[in-house]
């Protein structure tokens, strides 16, 4: 008894320390880098679509324009997440930011000029893409290295962009109706240039100081050595030896392909041509109003089985398409993005959660790669089959598809029994004990 009451009061007081430096000034400069970045990327969807529509462009041009910058992210990030096991990837992440700063800034030029041909925003997607790739494996790694709970950190950055997915819609459909979609590109290149600095100015830890035995005690090569090809195969063994791992991907994959990819060009261009830009804009940003509540109360909920309760949460999203598809006005269509919003945020909290906590420290950023990769896969082929899918059977019948699809997903997220039964870890260090008390008695 008096073990465990020494426990459960040394547990609160290790509480308060982590939060104390979860708040650290690195970990300060790596949230607001992630919060102007966020903004900025939320903004480009209302810019590109409203851009490409006033320039004459067809739906087709919007939606291959929206998945280019996925097919280079999604064939580079697996790559990426090696490299990011064995440089510093803070220079990674500020040379990323860099190389977007410029492209942003070129497009910004282009569509002041007024004569913006596709294959400029085409090649500028293909290399934001490329940078997003390098960029995002050394995410996941960054926040477990900055903060003391990785559970508590991600939480934090995922709120701060679930907040900017609310503003920065709004802010470029009211930019755009203001002045013109070229400024909310140049907007969106600053804030790589503001993420850049705050990545200058952090620093972290060495991360052989706090990687534990854990590679030793798995048998695996730490991710410093070792060719590319070893990297990968590691990553694939990761991937291949956690049926619920790869069951998610196959599913998701399934619906980035008949949901979530056609949906996205769909709902831009059904709103803005039927709605306004302005109309648009407020629409996602209800859209990020339901991904912040869905995100607070993914963090406050623990359920055992945290995929099957996140099932859940993929159904919700259903009713996003299922409004705009079905012609309901307005506000109905702001409540079903909310409704979608938190459905999706919810779902993300708890696949995120479950891959940081399930899969060992050293082969974390290539299982968060090919997570990235298979989840993404066929996310651009579905936004290129948008167009012409809603030519051939509209654009209503096709939304309302979508959101057929995504039940689907849920209902065979749920009969999976590898992903139904996968029951939650706790504790904050998978090198440690889970109960986050020691284990001698």
């Amino acid at each position: 008894m008096r073990a465990r009451a020494r426990c459960g009061y040394g547990g609160a007081a290790a509480a308060k320390q982590r939060e104390r430096r979860l708040w650290s000034r690195d970990f300060g400069l790596f949230f607001l880098s992630r919060a102007v970045a966020r903004l900025g990327d939320t903004m480009l969807p209302v810019a590109l679509a409203a851009g490409l529509l006033q320039q004459g462009h067809s739906t087709t041009s919007v939606g291959v324009a929206m998945a280019v910058p996925t097919v280079s992210w999604a064939a580079l990030v697996i790559f990426a997440g090696v490299i990011a096991d064995r440089v510093d990837p803070r220079r990674l992440m500020i040379g990323a930011d860099l190389l977007r700063l410029v492209s942003q800034s070129f497009a910004a030029g282009i569509f002041f000029s007024g004569h913006v041909a596709l294959w400029q925003v085409l090649v500028i997607g293909l290399v934001n893409g490329g940078a997003s790739a390098v960029f995002q494996p050394g995410v996941a790694g960054t926040v477990r290295q900055l903060s003391a709970d990785a559970q508590q950190g991600n939480g934090a950055i995922r709120t701060v962009e679930a907040v900017m997915s609310l503003v920065g819609p709004a802010a470029a459909g009211l930019l755009v109706a203001a002045a013109s979609a070229g400024s909310v590109f140049a907007v969106h290149a600053g804030t790589y240039a503001a993420s850049a600095l705050c990545l200058w100015a952090m620093r972290l830890p060495d991360r052989t100081a706090s990687s534990g035995t854990r590679a030793e005690e798995t048998g695996t090569t730490p991710s410093a050595t070792g060719g590319m090809r070893q990297g990968l195969r590691e990553g694939r063994r990761a991937v291949r030896a956690r049926p619920w791992l790869w069951g998610v991907l196959a599913l998701w994959s399934f619906f980035a392909l008949t949901a979530r990819g056609p949906t996205t060009p769909l709902i831009a261009t059904e709103m803005v041509q039927q709605h306004g830009v302005t109309d648009y804009g407020l629409v996602n940003s209800a859209l990020g109003c339901g991904t912040v509540v869905g995100g607070i109360l993914a963090m406050r909920l623990r359920p055992t089985f945290q995929l099957r309760a996140g099932a859940v949460g993929v159904a919700l999203f259903a009713v996003f398409p299922f409004a705009v598809g079905s012609g309901l006005p307005v506000p109905v269509i702001a409540t079903g993005a909310v409704v979608g919003g938190l459905g999706m945020a919810f779902w993300g909290v708890m696949w995120a959660t479950s891959i940081q906590t399930q899969v060992p420290h050293e082969v974390l950023n290539r299982v968060y790669a090919y997570d990235i990769a298979g989840s993404i896969a066929f996310l651009p082929v579905g936004e290129a089959l948008a167009g012409p899918a809603a030519e051939l059977f509209g654009r209503h019948t096709m939304l309302l598809a979508g959101a057929v699809s995504t039940m689907i997903v849920s209902a065979a997220l749920l009969s999976v029994p590898a992903i139904r039964r996968l029951r939650r870890v706790d504790g904050r260090d998978r090198g440690g004990p889970r109960s986050g008390c020691p284990t001698t008695t």
